[in-house]
């Protein structure tokens, strides 16, 4: 395997070619298939991964047998690398959505060479701040933000990301099945597509084949701002206690959805 694959994951970002080298002695190439289970919530953490091609979810399941998804990991990122120093497990479950490749780096070795080189280190602080941000937006959206918010930002955050690669803006592909969004977005199937079928009555957004046509930005975008309030009846119709969402505690999603 090329040096060239590791270099473009952002946890290695800086490292000279010797480090590189050293990181690839001692990882192991791994082919996965979809569906296949990678590690589960409370497994011993001996390792973690970097996605060479194709996409892992990474979830919870509550009491009551719910999904939520935590993150979607595609190339070149890593994850599961903060677990290596919170308890020895892991946190949550995480899922193959797609046949790959991924690069497993064990926890011993890896963590001999943060021990060596400053420039690892720094790149792990980087990407603890990452998770940390990244899930902070998570509590927010769930314990504050309306479905029709959660789904307004969802769609804003993939057109920004067409407009990075150079692609039209207004059009979007949902890269995620819409039982996978519902689970992603903390809600269920029925409620995505209600709140779809509102927001295309409200002009705000079309459809067409596979793709969503964002058609007034600015509504959207609003949209997408807005907190829960308890005086207004949100876009579904329905009130805004969300009887499909459970209550979600705070303290409880930050302990055990920060470092994944």
């Amino acid at each position: 395997m090329s040096v060239d694959l590791l270099r473009k994951c952002p946890l290695f970002a800086g490292l000279k070619e010797e480090d590189l080298k050293r990181i690839r002695a001692i990882s192991t190439l791994r082919h996965v298939h979809k569906r296949e289970i990678l590690f589960s919530d409370g497994q011993e953490a001996k390792g973690f991964y970097v996605v060479l091609n194709g996409k892992v979810k990474l979830y919870k399941i509550s009491p009551d047998g719910k999904e939520q998804i935590l993150h979607i990991v595609s190339a070149p990122d890593a994850f599961a690398e903060a677990a290596l120093f919170l308890e020895g497990s892991y946190p949550a479950f995480a899922e193959a959505m797609s046949a790959g490749e991924l690069l497993y780096i064990p926890k011993k070795d890896f963590i001999q060479l943060v021990e060596k080189n400053p420039q690892l280190s720094i790149n792990m602080i980087v990407s603890l701040s990452q998770y940390l941000k990244r899930f902070a937006s998570l509590i927010e959206e769930l314990s504050l933000k309306e479905v029709s918010s959660r789904i307004a930002k969802y769609l804003i955050d993939l057109s920004l990301k067409r407009s990075r690669e150079g692609k039209d803006p207004n059009e979007v592909e949902l890269d995620l099945s819409k039982a996978q969004l519902a689970s992603k977005l903390g809600t269920i199937s029925e409620t995505l597509s209600r709140t779809l079928g509102k927001m295309k009555a409200r002009g705000i957004i079309g459809e067409e084949k596979a793709k969503i046509l964002i058609l007034n930005r600015e509504k959207l975008e609003e949209l997408a701002s807005g907190l829960k309030t308890t005086s207004t009846r949100n876009i579904t119709g329905k009130s805004n206690s969300y009887p499909d969402i459970p209550p979600l505690n705070d303290i409880t999603i930050y302990k055990h959805y920060t470092f994944l």
